[in-house]
């Protein structure tokens, strides 16, 4: 298989037209946050892309190639009040307006009982999931509202909106995920600016195979907690931005999509 192939997904693809359209996709890097890049750029979109990690956010560029129009790409930490400046300070210059914004960056690092819980830990992940997310919007919202229009999809999770053991304190960042979109969706609907959140199961990504590395016999667990009898491709996730972000979810605002095969049904 070559580096291009390596790239695409491998799942039949709705057709969307993001033509001209500015997006940008945080946690860019890998995993749902590349897929999505991928998926918007087949699309038409003219993309920012935001990754802490360089290399990662560098593979993901290689694989737009050819893809239309080179994407703006900054490697920055989103939690950083100072880089999202940076960052809209960039998007206002260069494009005048943001359309979509998928806030996707986010991280796990947590396999304990909550009793166990290690306070750094816990700064980091509420710094990043929640922090992150908030500093984003804030901006994203500014830019949108001056042209009273935009959508806003933020990544959650199911366990946003069900108990997550021994990962409670990523499970309190993603539930506050939820809160910050439902409140925001209320709060500018009448700005013409539509905000949801996209909830996955576990997804096939680097994160799953972390928590797997760290107790393989989790493996067929957690495929099996999912009722379609498998995890997530990045793809099937993305695909759920996407849609969010198109006129076919033009009166859906507030909602939080589980993309969970049945996990919480």
């Amino acid at each position: 298989m070559n580096a291009r192939e390596q790239c695409a997904p491998g799942l039949a693809q709705v057709k969307y037209d993001y033509t001209n359209r500015i997006v940008l996709v945080t946690g860019a890097g890998g995993g749902i946050g590349r897929a999505a890049a991928i998926a918007f750029a087949q699309a038409g979109a003219q993309l920012v892309l935001v990754d802490l990690h360089p290399a990662g956010l560098q593979a993901s560029v290689a694989c737009l190639d050819g893809l239309g129009l080179p994407p703006l790409s900054m490697q920055l930490d989103i939690s950083d009040a100072k880089h999202i400046k940076e960052l809209f300070d960039a998007i206002s210059q260069q494009y005048g307006r943001l359309d979509f914004a998928f806030n996707n960056a986010g991280v796990e690092e947590e396999a304990q009982p909550l009793g166990l819980g290690d306070e750094a830990l816990f700064d980091r992940i509420m710094r990043v999931n929640v922090k992150g997310v908030w500093l984003c919007m804030r901006a994203e919202l500014e830019m949108m509202q001056k042209h009273s229009c935009g959508v806003i999809v933020n990544t959650a999770s199911v366990a946003g909106l069900a108990s997550a053991p021994r990962q409670a304190i990523y499970a309190a960042s993603k539930h506050a995920v939820v809160g910050l979109t439902k409140s925001a969706a209320v709060e500018y609907a009448r700005h013409g600016i539509r905000i949801n959140s996209i909830c996955p199961g576990v997804v096939e990504t680097e994160m799953m195979d972390r928590a797997i590395a760290r107790d393989p016999a989790r493996a067929d667990y957690i495929a099996k907690l999912h009722p379609i009898g498998r995890v997530a491709q990045a793809d099937e996730v993305a695909q759920a931005a996407l849609w969010l972000c198109s006129d076919g979810a033009s009166f859906v605002t507030g909602h939080q999509l589980t993309v969970d095969g049945g996990l919480l049904a």
